[in-house]
């Protein structure tokens, strides 16, 4: 190989070597920045209105049967809040199944209020800048575990049932990408554009990825709930939309939310 031809060739490959240090250097400094975006705001997270809010509707009678939800069993006790959702998702006796927090919400509506389950489905997410309630009510209820551990069992039956199935859909390829929960969240140091993607098959990465859930999207201006997070997974893998509170999504909660057992909940969180 001629002399010419060998400096070009290194010349080539120091560009290439500059451009990717370039590029992981801007990729560092944009996480720092969002990093440091979300420290300042932290003081003043948007999601606090959304917890009072929700804590209102808690209180207040409502629905058919003019009652509050004061009287809610979440597996503490009727009405105790204090901790309930640093132990869910978790075996209830009285449905006899496996329910996370948006779907025992759902049980204690319908039962204690008498709302139909129609209507408070029919549109379960916070939309043009409105909230709704079974949305509000998950704040104020996961805000009342702020500092408390993860301690999600797997002792009954059906809990360990959950959990498998939830790590079965978490590796579920299918739809027309092929995609699964795991190709975007089962390997360290991915991303998407500016969003670092956590490794959800690891325990640090799971810790800190499901105790910031729910949480106020800056971009949108609205809190989101843990389902709301689900469902955006799913359409992103060209998934089609689950049922509001379905099996399925309870078993895919129960599977993070065991894998991040033993880190103190830190919600509602701030996202981009």
């Amino acid at each position: 190989m001629n002399t010419d031809k060998l400096a070009s060739m290194l010349l080539v490959l120091a560009f290439a070597a500059s451009g990717a240090v370039q590029a992981e250097e801007k990729a560092v400094s944009d996480s720092e920045k969002i990093e440091q975006y979300r420290e300042m705001i932290s003081d003043g997270n948007p999601a606090d209105f959304d917890e009072m809010r929700g804590e209102e509707l808690w209180k207040k009678p409502g629905g058919p049967k003019q009652a509050s939800l004061e009287k809610c069993d979440l597996g503490k006790g009727a009405g105790v809040v204090k901790g309930a959702y640093a132990e869910l998702p978790r075996y209830f006796k009285d449905t006899r199944m496996v329910q996370d927090l948006e779907s025992r919400l759902l049980t204690c509506m319908t039962t204690l209020q008498g709302i139909p389950e129609e209507e408070i489905t029919a549109k379960p997410f916070a939309s043009d800048k409105k909230p709704s309630d079974i949305s509000s009510l998950a704040s104020y209820v996961v805000g009342q575990s702020k500092g408390i551990k993860m301690a999600v069992s797997t002792k009954h039956p059906k809990e360990k049932e959950a959990y498998q199935i939830g790590k079965l859909i978490f590796n579920y390829r299918a739809g027309p990408y092929d995609f699964a929960c795991s190709t975007c969240h089962g390997t360290s140091g991915s991303r998407i554009r500016m969003q670092d993607l956590p490794n959800l098959n690891t325990k640090e990465d799971a810790q800190t990825a499901y105790t910031s859930w729910p949480a106020y999207r800056v971009s949108q201006g609205l809190t989101r709930s843990f389902q709301w997070r689900l469902n955006d997974c799913f359409r992103q893998q060209r998934f089609p939309e689950p049922k509001f509170a379905s099996e399925a999504t309870v078993a895919l909660t129960m599977f993070l939310a065991v894998n991040a057992n033993g880190a103190e909940y830190a919600g509602p969180g701030l996202k981009r």
